[in-house]
């Protein structure tokens, strides 16, 4: 099941992404929706909100009276999270329920306006993110809620702003002017990445890359590798749960300034290999399906005993629209360390970096295919073992502790 957070500014047209999307076939759960079922008249909800609150909540028919709950939340802190701490269980285990009547290869669109502001993002397959500038979403209260300055400019203020909402945007629906636009971007966004991600992870696989090898410059902007990478580690995190010991973002893309193929390079770390394919299901499930065959990596003298094998487990994203190679490795074994150490090395050696450089490119214009490309890179990472002991030994380097 592939679960879509959905999430946007007041006024920037969430509500028309979300119908697009249900057209297309995804099953929208409405948040807002939801929290206002789970508080209908004889509910176990409405009764704990009274409870907590007192009957001055309720209208005469005993209905929940929503302004005047919110005049007795805003602005106070403390009445906000003693409401939140009744209602949010309850939305949870609503949402639960509608989601045990899906099938099993459902696209599901969560409709959930504060996303970014409660850091829900890691719940999430992608989180998609419906934009418009301040002007338009103004114009648009004022026409459709009949909303004054005051009172959006108070709604504005209190939510995230488009630069922390693009961090976490896996994609930017741009709704800021016709709005058909908009649903042809959804319409192209659901045949070109939603569906095949979801036919990806109902089969457990992989999604296809290019043959090729190709450099990239890093991307500028709030979306940078270091906060896509951080952004989906946190998933991985949230799915592992207790198994995953450590989580870093390792490979080209985590040094800044450095050219690179457009693959995200990811490395957890766990108690044993055991713990690992124990962890397999989870990162399936996370949209991270394992690679079959027997993967380990380059071994370097002084990491571990002479014939010592360094044994992993690889998986790699179901998701066409971003790709990553998710390494699983012993906490504080060879490998992981290893990992950890040629990144901290290029971070830090400008002179390391640049001749790195030099061979990632002259590589690419002589290797056929991305494997061919990859292989030929350890020659060189041999060569400068040497260098990168003496560089830890003379700066105390230390991996983070598992």
């Amino acid at each position: 099941m592939l679960h879509l957070g959905l999430t946007g500014g007041i006024g920037a047209g969430k509500s028309t992404v979300a119908a697009t999307l249900a057209e297309c076939g995804g099953h929208l759960i409405d948040a807002d929706q939801v929290a206002r079922d789970v508080l209908d008249p004889g509910t176990e909800g409405l009764a704990a909100v009274v409870a907590e609150f007192g009957p001055d909540i309720l209208t005469k028919d005993s209905r929940l009276d929503r302004p005047a709950l919110a005049r007795r939340v805003f602005g106070d802190e403390d009445a906000l999270r003693r409401l939140n701490a009744v209602v949010h269980p309850l939305v949870r285990a609503e949402t639960r329920a509608r989601l045990a009547d899906l099938p099993d290869d459902a696209v599901v669109v969560h409709d959930v306006p504060l996303i970014v502001e409660n850091h829900l993002a890691a719940e999430y397959h992608l989180v998609l993110v419906v934009g418009a500038d301040a002007t338009t979403r103004t114009q648009r209260l004022q026409r459709d809620r009949g909303m004054t300055a005051e009172q959006i400019e108070a709604r504005m203020a209190a939510q995230a702003d488009d630069t922390q909402r693009a961090q976490v945007a896996d994609e930017w629906i741009d709704n800021d002017g016709d709005p058909d636009a908009a649903t042809d971007q959804v319409r192209q966004l659901w045949r070109e990445r939603i569906a095949p991600y979801a036919a990806n992870l109902a089969a457990g696989r992989r999604a296809p890359r290019p043959e090729r090898p190709e450099l990239t410059s890093p991307p500028q902007g709030p979306r940078s590798w270091a906060v896509q990478a951080e952004a989906i580690l946190d998933r991985l995190r949230r799915a592992g749960g207790d198994l995953v010991l450590t989580a870093d973002h390792i490979g080209s893309t985590s040094v800044p300034g450095l050219l690179a193929k457009d693959v995200l390079d990811l490395q957890l770390g766990v108690a044993d290999l055991t713990a690992a394919d124990r962890l397999a299901p989870a990162l399936a499930a996370a949209g991270f399906p394992q690679v079959e065959g027997h993967w380990y990596d380059s071994p370097k003298a002084g990491l571990a005993e002479p014939g010592t094998r360094w044994d992993k487990r690889f998986h790699a994203n179901a998701d066409p629209g971003r790709a990553v190679n998710l390494h699983v490795r012993v906490a504080g074994g060879p490998g992981w360390r290893y990992a950890l150490l040629c990144r901290d090395w290029l971070r830090n050696d400008a002179g390391a970096r640049a001749a790195y450089q030099q061979v990632k490119e002259h590589l690419v214009a002589t290797t056929g295919s991305t494997r061919d490309y990859a292989a030929a890179k350890e020659p060189w990472f041999d060569q400068v073992w040497p260098q990168i002991q003496a560089w830890a030994e003379r700066t105390g380097w230390a991996p983070p502790q598992p």
